[in-house]
């Protein structure tokens, strides 16, 4: 199964040195489970002919805002909405999740409490689900036809679904916690409340369902459906 992965950013220079791009995360992250993967790099406007060129769509995070006017970003919200007309199985993180909830009519915004930086812990269907969140922008509206799946008092809306097709999740599965680290100490830096990069550098050590959340990816890329 062929994988298109959409890059909406790019990783800071010095952790790309060390563990790649964003697409290379998520490479790793769905590693053994049979699929091939072709990156584009939509950030740099560099866009598939249309959704028949993978057997599904995954769309990265970004430094950028999905509401921001780049000339990039209404043609990703027209090539979601004709991945989801062509029943293409989609999955989106962080903003991959704010950018598919925008296309299909929901709001995105930047959140007025501010970042949620490090290890969270999400109800997902009753059950306590701990990921790595780095963002300040979240879906504040879901499209009408969304199914929450997961939630934080901080983020009411931390995973979405919208028919069996499109799965989409706020925090990141693809990173580890050597990333993380990485993050805090150059993108974090003047940006995110001190404060808050010190309380999340403590909790790397807390371990992570990375790899529960890569298999749920996996087995909605291979079944093309969405989770209750």
């Amino acid at each position: 199964m062929k994988i298109g992965i959409l890059q909406t950013g790019h990783a800071p220079d010095g952790l790309r040195e060390t563990f790649g791009d964003y697409d290379d995360l998520f490479r790793v992250l769905l590693n053994g489970h049979g699929f091939s993967f072709d990156t584009y790099n939509v950030v740099d406007n560099r866009f598939p002919d249309g959704p028949g060129m993978a057997d599904g769509w995954l769309i990265t995070g970004s430094p950028h805002g999905a509401y921001e006017d780049l000339p990039w970003i209404p043609k990703l919200e027209d090539l979601i909405r004709a991945s989801r007309a062509a029943e293409r199985p989609l999955i989106g993180v962080c903003f991959g999740h704010q950018i598919i909830a925008q296309a299909l009519g929901g709001t995105v915004e930047q959140f007025k409490d501010g970042w949620a930086v490090g290890r969270t812990e999400y109800n997902m269907g009753g059950v306590t689900v701990p990921l790595f969140a780095w963002h300040q922008d979240q879906v504040v509206v879901p499209p009408p036809d969304a199914r929450v799946l997961a939630r934080h008092p901080f983020c009411e809306n931390a995973a979405l679904a919208y028919g069996d097709m499109i799965w989409t999740i706020q925090p990141h599965p693809e990173f580890h916690w050597r990333f993380v680290d990485g993050l805090i100490k150059t993108r974090g830096k003047g940006v995110v409340p001190d404060d808050q990069l010190i309380a999340a550098a403590a909790t790397l050590d807390q371990p992570v369902a990375q790899s529960d959340i890569a298999r749920e990816m996996a087995r909605f890329f291979l079944m093309g459906r969405g989770y209750e």
